[in-house]
């Protein structure tokens, strides 16, 4: 293909993404590419711009397109072995970590036409229960192609669609509705389906399983990598909580070992790697009785003053008038501040401004509602000694997040700043040694570049022969569609070969009961029908004269004399002409033959041809 084709094929999707909001930008460029083509040649098209024109007159295009290019290929319990996998292992491990009652999220990416959902459904149900499942699971399914999707919320399937469905499962979780199987209403509540692009669009969050099966490989490296790790973002990671993800066999995800930790290759189930630095929820706190005894209370309150005051960090509270409200022990000693400070203005004191301007910093902890630090206040003492201070300003909120003030807290880091200095001197020294190795260095860095040299080699190989397997995978995707396409055609042929089979049958039925020889020709007077009975009368067998002039057949009847009588109902607009004729038939017998032309006509009106038919004169 010339490169002036594949701008133009780039042109395209760019105006797919224009006109519907689809971007195939991060697709594997031949595949579409492929699929596409498949699709133009299906309407006898030549070329992308033939096409462009083609979409803007024809709007309703637009969903025959995605359906050729979104392949909607799934099945219940499909590589069953997985599933199993899946049912022994994944499941039960999810809800011993779950507390009595926590809800469980499972999402199902590029879901298709619903049936990985429910297969998920399905195994929840049966390790939960159907109670629990129906009050605390949730599978989010999404898929890009909204025809698909309308198809999976009807929940609807054909007996061919449900016959890798166990007959156990398949009576206990489907109701029949005709000649189709519809999933449970009750169960089908907590399946919840919605439009999804993996590229563009956030992913739904705090899950505990994430399936997304043979939809990867549709996509390029780049864009397979920006997924994961949005995946990597969606799942439960921590300790108590693992996220598990559960790919299709065609996806071997080689390049994401920081984000996942193969559980099981074959089954291509993985398990989340929490990230280094991850911050934990905060545990929810405890609300006090309401009943509580009030000397507890007092007695509570003053045990929380007194471990403020004896808090081994600085630390001043500011209400929201800028007021002093509070000063522990180690601030009132490093601030000389006394009792009668408490209450009055934080501006007239001179820890507003000394070591630090307090106040700047109090209105951005106010204005971004969180805690802001100062790194780095140096504060000089009397005595020629100098201090670092680390100065955090956290916004204090009551439950409706309205500010009731700012504490502020001074960690003393001076510690760390000279050991920070001494680390600088040390790395002065270091960086002397460091010279003398500079020649070994540069010796092992050679032979270390040869061998990374030798590893991206390999990692080449093995990327090359990923995207071989996908390129096979979705080929192998595209010949099943098609093999469907192709085997409901020919049940369609075959049906109407049997309809067609069965009128021959009953026309040459009625041909063979005819007392008479029935001959019908067309308009260019060629015969179409000659009877058993005309072979018996004149000798010639159908064989011998149908294709043939009516008016050129060497029989015993004259036949010349039938060109009036045909013509008349032919162009004329008779009804009926009758004729009798002496003829010899084919036994050498002089004969009197009556011949009655009548017309051949079709639903249209319209005159197709002449029917004669003969009979001997006693």
């Amino acid at each position: 293909m010339s490169s002036a084709e594949e701008q133009r094929f780039e042109q395209l999707l760019v105006f797919l993404q224009q006109q519907r909001g689809f971007d195939f930008t991060g697709y594997k460029q031949p595949s579409l590419m492929r699929r596409m083509l498949r699709r133009m040649q299906m309407l006898g098209l030549k070329g992308f711009d033939a096409y462009f024109d083609y979409l803007q007159v024809h709007p309703e295009e637009f969903g025959q397109l995605f359906n050729t290019l979104l392949i909607n290929v799934t099945s219940f319990f499909r590589d069953d072995y997985a599933w199993e996998y899946v049912e022994k292992k994944v499941i039960p491990e999810i809800l011993k970590t779950k507390p009595d009652g926590a809800p469980l999220r499972v999402w199902s990416a590029g879901c298709a036409s619903g049936q990985e959902a429910y297969t998920v459904a399905i195994l929840l149900a049966e390790a939960m229960g159907e109670g629990a499942f129906r009050e605390r699971a949730k599978v989010y399914a999404t898929d890009a192609d909204e025809e698909a999707l309308s198809q999976a919320r009807l929940a609807s399937y054909s007996a061919k669609e449900t016959e890798d469905l166990p007959a156990a499962r398949r009576e206990r979780y489907f109701e029949p509705a005709g000649s189709r199987f519809v999933f449970r209403s009750d169960l089908r509540r907590s399946v919840i389906f919605g439009r999804h692009d993996l590229v563009s669009d956030a992913p739904i969050s705090r899950l505990d399983l994430l399936v997304c099966r043979n939809t990867l490989m549709y996509f390029n490296a780049e864009t397979q990598s920006r997924i994961m790790s949005r995946f990597h973002f969606a799942l439960n990671g921590s300790e108590g909580s693992p996220g598990y993800l559960f790919l299709g066999r065609a996806e071997m995800m080689l390049t994401q070992g920081h984000l996942f930790t193969p559980l099981d290759l074959k089954c291509r189930i993985f398990l989340k790697v929490p990230q280094p630095g991850a911050r934990p929820r905060p545990p929810a706190l405890v609300k006090p009785a309401e009943n509580g005894d009030v000397a507890d209370m007092n007695t509570n309150q003053r045990l929380g003053e007194l471990a403020m005051h004896e808090l081994p960090l600085a630390r001043l509270v500011v209400d929201a008038e800028g007021n002093v409200v509070l000063v522990n022990q180690k601030a009132r000693l490093m601030f000389s501040l006394g009792a009668k400070d408490v209450g009055r203005p934080l501006q007239d004191l001179e820890v507003s401004y000394r070591p630090t301007e307090l106040r700047s910093l109090i209105e951005q902890a106010y204005s971004e509602r969180r805690a802001v630090t100062r790194a780095n206040v140096e504060r000089r003492f009397p005595d020629g000694d100098t201090h670092y201070f680390e100065v955090v300003a956290q916004p204090i909120a009551d439950a409706s997040e309205a500010a009731l003030g700012v504490s502020i807290t001074f960690v003393d880091v001076t510690r760390s700043h000279r050991l920070q200095e001494e680390l600088e001197r040390s790395r002065e020294e270091i960086q002397t040694a460091n010279e003398e190795l500079q020649s070994s260095n540069e010796e092992l860095e050679t032979t270390n570049e040869e061998l990374q040299s030798s590893n991206e080699e390999l990692e080449t190989t093995n990327e090359e022969l990923q995207s071989t397997n996908e390129e096979l995978e979705t080929m192998n995707e595209e010949l099943q569609s098609t093999n469907e396409e192709l085997q409901t055609v020919n049940e369609e042929l075959r049906q109407r070969t049997n309809e067609l089979n069965q009128v021959n049958a009953f026309l040459e039925s009625v041909l063979a009961s005819m007392r008479g020889a029935a001959v019908v020709v067309d308009r260019d007077l060629n015969v179409l029908v000659w009877n058993e009975r005309a072979h018996d009368l004149w000798g010639l067998r159908p064989d011998e004269v149908q294709g043939k002039s009516v008016l050129n057949l060497d029989i015993g009847l004259p036949v010349g004399e039938l060109r009036a009588p045909i013509r008349a109902c032919l162009h004329d607009g008779a009804d009926y002409k009758e004729v009798t004729l002496d003829a010899i038939n084919r036994r050498g017998k002089p004969v009197s033959c009556r011949v009655s032309c009548m017309p051949l006509v079709s639903p249209s009106k319209r005159r197709e041809g002449v029917i004669l038919m003969m009979d001997e004169v006693a």
